[in-house]
């Protein structure tokens, strides 16, 4: 499996030799399927990656003095940003300081948390009620209850929400929801005696976590999971940090849940809106696409690494999310 990875993964540009020296170092995939080690050399790439992705905080100033006169709506991801990557997916909590900060951007700025996880899910990470999510990487959507685009038609519900709130549900992958049921199901079934796999029922998706596989099952993991994706052509195969993901083959990703967050928001034809988005896997690439081509706004990728990324700035961990989401909302404050 890991031959085979590491051909996609060079396949789409995610691994560069910097020169012989560096073989050794990047013969796994980083970020993602392996975990990355560190040496001066990839110090150095780093450091060189930078001078085209630059410190988020380092140019906070400069950012938010763009800002100025404009509305900031302000995207993020959750595991790898507002937590961090553990072996137990279960186990993703974000810290008490992470909760406060980000409770505050969201009193002073349209906030939404846009995650592979299930809605549900990372409501319960989260636990706050002043941001919207979208779950299964977009594809369940809690947002504000305005009038959208009729293209959004029958996938569009109004609702209440537990707080007794009006908001709007839109959920594109609906249909699929018997097909995802039985794939899910097939998985555990097929997967059960490979040690320290994991399936994430996200509801419009289905994640194999396989942080805990041996490395020596790898192999046996991906011919059992691409065994049970054959027989359902309607449906693709992706992958993440250490994470397979079954996700319906629709035209429906991160950026197009970024979109549609700004149309509910009343900011779909607004050229006076700064959209910020924060996160730091491969899917968060779709939002930070949308964003460089509506020409304005803030696309961040959180990585300790270099690589690839339609992102303009950069955080090394989400202990520097946290530190510029506070510099974020004291801002707002010092602003107002």
């Amino acid at each position: 499996m890991r031959r085979n990875l590491l051909k996609v993964w060079k396949a789409i540009g995610f691994l560069k030799a910097a020169n012989q020296q560096n073989k050794e170092a990047i013969s796994k995939p980083k970020n993602d399927y392996f975990d990355a080690p560190t040496n001066d050399l990839t110090d150095q790439c780093y450091n060189s990656w930078m001078l085209e992705h630059p410190s988020a905080i380092t140019l906070f100033d400069q950012l938010v003095s763009e800002a100025k006169g404009k509305s900031i709506v302000v995207f993020l991801d959750y595991d790898g940003t507002l937590s961090p990557i553990v072996d137990d997916p279960d186990r993703a909590f974000m810290s008490d300081e992470m909760r406060s900060a980000v409770r505050e951007v969201a009193r002073k700025f349209p906030t939404a948390i846009i995650s592979g996880r299930s809605r549900e899910k990372v409501y319960e990470f989260v636990q706050l009620t002043e941001v919207y999510y979208a779950g299964s990487h977009g594809m369940d959507i809690m947002g504000p209850p305005h009038q959208c685009k009729p293209c959004y038609g029958q996938y569009q519900i109004k609702a209440v929400d537990k707080q007794g709130n009006e908001v709007t549900m839109f959920q594109p992958a609906k249909d699929f929801l018997p097909a995802i049921q039985k794939i899910s199901n097939m998985l555990e079934e097929k997967t059960q005696k490979i040690e320290g796999a994991m399936i994430e029922d996200n509801r419009f998706c289905i994640s194999v976590h396989f942080r805990r596989v041996h490395e020596k099952d790898y192999d046996t993991l991906e011919e059992k999971v691409t065994s049970v994706i054959k027989n359902y052509p309607e449906f693709r195969l992706t992958s993440g940090k250490k994470v397979m993901e079954i996700r319906p083959s629709i035209k429906w990703d991160k950026g197009y849940a970024l979109e549609y967050l700004l149309d509910t928001l009343g900011f779909g034809d607004s050229s006076d809106v700064l959209p910020l988005y924060i996160g730091d896997d491969r899917t968060d690439e779709d939002a930070f696409k949308v964003i460089r081509r509506r020409g304005e706004g803030y696309p961040i990728i959180v990585t300790t690494t270099p690589k690839e990324t339609k992102a303009a700035y950069s955080l090394r961990d989400p202990s520097e999310v946290l530190s510029f989401l506070t510099h974020l909302a004291k801002w707002r404050n010092s602003s107002d």
